[in-house]
């Protein structure tokens, strides 16, 4: 399975809900808690090109985005091909 990674903050509800979703398919993640620290926020914005918001989430070095194209990509099954691809 290609390791995935997820960008968040400590107060943000869209970061509950991606990191539960992934918990419900036995996803394994490494969690970046970006919350007051501007060096790692300016390292997400560069790495998701330009993205301000979390989460940010990458499978693999595929930038996925947010909790709704998780959601989405769950939805349609490709999550699960992009997770064993």
């Amino acid at each position: 399975m290609k390791p995935v990674k997820v960008y968040t903050t400590t107060y943000c509800g869209y970061c509950d809900r991606a990191k539960s979703l992934l918990r419900r398919k036995g996803v394994a993640y490494e969690e970046i808690d970006v919350t007051g620290n501007d060096e790692m926020r300016m390292d997400l914005v560069k790495r998701s090109g330009g993205m301000r918001t979390v989460p940010q989430i990458w499978v693999g070095e595929t930038h996925v985005g947010g909790f709704d194209d998780l959601s989405e990509l769950d939805r349609s099954g490709e999550l699960d091909r992009m997770l064993q691809a």
